[in-house]
């Protein structure tokens, strides 16, 4: 009797077990960007940083994806090259970014090691320490999202029409994870100051350790092209053209999607960057407890996430879940700016609100982009919403500086919530339009996820 032979995405263990390797390399890559926001204070005394310095910072991540359209252009790349050699490059790049600044954070190069006095030598308002760290931040920028794009490909390539939506929810789960991670050991490691550098550096090993997981995905995924017709995927008609970006970008719900999506991270992550002293000068709590609050955004979003994938996969409504969860966002910063509501609770409501639009938003792609497509269509997400992550922090620390003039020890944050909330808004006004266009043109991105094509 002839047998039917499987490939290695077919069988649930190898799919869970690509999960596990990829979300190491989100974990790696999420605990770098947010390792500092605790650590905002700390800089600040030792290296001089002013609250725009420190929004500069946070934002040069973005440079290379915003300006450059590296997560576009990785995202082509991508649909060209393959998952193999692309996630490699930019896993490289992003590794090599977080060594670069924890070298900038660290005694020997402060103490006068390589570059520290050419980097001494021009701008002399900016410490030496944040040239060489805005250095490192670009290069982990050029790597870190593209990265992400190749990961989001990796679940589309082994979980379509197998629990994606709960996939890309167990994803976002490893990236929060690394956030929870950064937001609780890096004010205990750095301590009053004596181990910043530590702290910084031990975000450039777990990234390392992230590319590593990554040289072992390749292994498999050199396995599983070996036993599918990658011919057939491959074909001229199949191929990436760059015609195809005109037509992703005159996809009207696409367009909705992307402008969701720089509104609702806009809001998110320059706020969680700024989170820990905002509770610190609002709420009155040390640093490592403030640091402590802001872990439940991450924290809660590890269950949640993967809850709301899993729910969206079986009954469907994600275009719904992106309405609510933004809505949800837009409370959570109105209560921020404007009451004294225990900040935990507010936190946790805050981590629903982040579970619910990305369980829903990133799975939802599939259906309205084909499959080669795919990297491109994630890049350009990528790519706009690093739009906002670089503009946000920098006006979000230029407001600080603005409104408390002087550096008073208690910094007055109202103004800064309120550009948060209004953010929040923007995303509840798209959500709803991406609403009307599934329902006007029988989209599907409400139905459940676990159907194949």
């Amino acid at each position: 009797m002839d047998h039917i032979k499987k490939a290695l995405n077919d069988y649930a263990i190898a799919r869970w077990g690509i999960l596990l390797l990829v979300g190491i390399v989100l974990f790696g890559n999420y605990y770098v960007y947010d390792a500092f926001s605790t650590l905002k204070d700390l800089m600040s005394r030792e290296f001089g940083f002013s609250n725009t310095q420190y929004g500069l910072f946070v934002a040069f991540y973005s440079i290379p994806n915003t300006f450059l359209l590296m997560a576009v252009i990785g995202g082509i790349i991508l649909d060209k090259l393959g998952i193999r050699r692309t996630g490699f490059l930019f896993v490289f790049l992003m590794t090599l970014g977080a060594v670069i600044t924890a070298y900038g954070a660290s005694e020997a190069y402060s103490n006068g090691g390589f570059g520290y006095h050419f980097m001494n030598s021009f701008l002399p308002d900016a410490s030496p320490q944040l040239k060489m760290m805005l250095v490192g931040r670009f290069f982990y920028g050029l790597g870190a999202e593209t990265s992400i794009v190749v990961v989001s490909k990796v679940l589309v390539k082994w979980f379509k029409g197998r629990n994606l939506a709960l996939a890309f929810g167990l994803k976002v789960g490893f990236g929060r994870l690394g956030t929870y991670a950064a937001l609780r050991l890096s004010p205990i490691i750095a301590g009053d100051g004596h181990g910043l550098d530590n702290a910084i550096w031990l975000s450039a090993v777990l990234v390392g350790i992230g590319l590593l997981a990554m040289i072992v995905y390749i292994i498999f995924d050199t396995k599983l092209n070996s036993q599918i017709d990658i011919k057939k995927e491959s074909s001229d008609n199949d191929r990436f053209k760059v015609q195809d970006i005109f037509v992703i970008l005159s996809n009207r719900t696409f367009i909705f999607i992307a402008l969701l999506c720089v509104t609702f991270y806009s809001a998110v992550f320059p706020f969680n960057a700024f989170a820990p002293d905002f509770l610190f000068h609002k709420f009155g709590v040390t640093y490592e407890k403030s640091g402590e609050i802001a872990s439940y955004i991450p924290m809660g979003t590890m269950f949640f996430t993967p809850l709301f994938g899993f729910l969206i996969d079986r009954y469907g409504r994600a275009a719904t879940s992106m309405i609510f969860g933004s809505t949800l966002l837009l409370l959570v910063h109105a209560a921020f700016a404007f009451t004294y509501i225990n900040p935990v609770f507010l936190m946790i409501l805050l981590g629903i609100a982040f579970s619910l639009v990305p369980a829903a938003m990133w799975p939802s792609m599939v259906k309205l982009v084909d499959y080669k497509q795919i990297g491109t269509a994630y890049g350009l997400m990528y790519s706009i919403q690093n739009l906002g992550l670089f503009t946000i922090p920098i006006l979000a620390g230029a407001i600080l500086d603005y409104t408390n003039p002087g550096n008073p020890e208690t910094l007055y944050y109202t103004p800064t919530m309120v550009m948060f909330a209004s953010l929040g808004l923007l995303g509840v006004l798209f959500a709803i339009l991406l609403k009307r266009d599934d329902i006007k043109n029988g989209l599907g991105i409400d139905l459940p996820m676990n159907k194949k094509d």
